[in-house]
């Protein structure tokens, strides 16, 4: 089982953990048979769902503010219009 946060994207989360299953589990082995990765996969799920932690968000609202403040600086005049007018709708 997967919890996300209720302002994510359920499936940028499925694609954290398969990108991890990717780089930890299939990429660095050859497998000869479909049953090693199988094994393979169940012994990394037990290893995985005894220490995971959940993802630390770092990513505040002052830091949106920031990031579109920075953006509004380096749009053009004519499209900063338009971002500002929907920021305050």
């Amino acid at each position: 089982m997967v919890h996300t946060p209720v302002h994510a994207s359920w499936t940028n989360q499925i694609e954290i953990f398969f990108s991890i299953v990717q780089r930890k589990v299939v990429q660095p082995n050859d497998f000869t048979d479909l049953t090693q990765v199988r094994d393979q996969l169940r012994e990394f799920e037990d290893r995985y769902n005894a220490t995971a932690q959940p993802f630390q968000w770092k990513f505040t609202t002052s830091d949106l503010d920031d990031l579109l403040a920075r953006l509004d600086r380096h749009t053009p005049t004519d499209r900063q219009e338009e971002s500002s007018a929907a920021l305050a709708a």
